[in-house]
């Protein structure tokens, strides 16, 4: 039994997850899911395994407005035809149970939504391996200097675009901003004397990092058994099935300050900055 549980977690995946629900506006009244959105990765190269998206159908839908406050948010007429909570919990559940669960305040507010979710239907919850709240993570490791550290604000800051307030596309965010935070911590820890100070830490704020790309070579190497690539197209919408949105917008390094650039030339020398970055992503494992 220890040997098996051992395998288990030497293999484990994780599962970046993000719902949408409705915001009480008066006193005794609850959440409600409206969508949830989630994408599996391999830990060791955070490339994407499967991902899974669904609009849901809340039992008051009247608690969903006629309009959103958002320009790509969900109104009544988007939710009136999902499926229930109920009609979609044995693909929650098989998405979810057994990983490491990961994702931006899930802690406090995802969770605590899959649990009531689960226990109206009158089914046990999904259980997590692990768990992995990036808005602990960040602050801990980033710090204040993003600013608040919402998703919104840390996309602002890396200048990857708005929030979409969408399930699956802000799952693709959260991955992005991990990935760029990663890649400044690396180079920070590379470089303490040239660039962990104020000055650096200051001028960062105007600095456009790089956006690193997996290497779609169709090995997963979290499934080794696996022969078919599991990546949805682009542009999917099946919201029953997988699916995949548009990336975020991407930053390239010839983006980058004059400045950054000088830095790591005087302490590298002729090394292609690629051979800097590549390991950044480990810091987050």
């Amino acid at each position: 039994m220890e040997a098996s549980t051992s395998r288990k977690e030497s293999n484990a995946e994780i599962v970046f997850f993000d719902l949408e629900t409705t915001v009480p506006n008066r006193t005794g009244q609850r959440f409600w899911v409206l969508e949830f959105g989630a994408i599996v990765v391999c830990p060791r190269k955070l490339v994407e395994l499967e991902s899974f998206s669904t609009l849901i159908r809340p039992e008051d839908l009247s608690a969903v407005g006629l309009r959103s406050r958002r320009c790509d948010g969900i109104t009544r007429e988007s939710v009136e035809n999902a499926p229930s909570f109920e009609g979609v919990a044995d693909k929650i559940f098989s998405i979810l149970n057994g990983r490491i669960w990961a994702g931006h305040n899930i802690q406090r507010f995802d969770c605590v939504r899959i649990k009531e979710a689960f226990s109206d239907i009158g089914r046990p919850a999904p259980e997590p391996l692990g768990m992995i709240d990036s808005l602990g993570v960040l602050s801990d490791k980033f710090g204040k200097r993003a600013g608040n550290m919402k998703m919104a604000t840390l996309a602002t800051y890396f200048e990857l675009g708005q929030q979409k307030h969408r399930s699956l596309d802000d799952v693709r965010m959260n991955l992005e901003v991990l990935k760029h935070c990663a890649t400044v911590l690396f180079l920070e820890s590379s470089l303490p004397r040239l660039l962990n100070t104020a000055d650096w830490r200051a001028s960062s704020s105007t600095t456009i990092m790089t956006r690193s790309r997996s290497n779609n070579n169709g090995k997963l190497a979290c499934r080794e058994e696996t022969t078919i690539n599991r990546k949805s197209p682009q542009n999917s919408v099946n919201i029953n099935g997988y699916q995949r949105s548009v990336p975020y917008a991407r930053a390239s390094v010839g983006k980058m300050t004059e400045r950054v650039k000088d830095i790591l030339c005087k302490a590298h020398g002729s090394r292609p900055l690629n051979n800097l970055l590549k390991h950044s992503h480990s810091l987050l494992r």
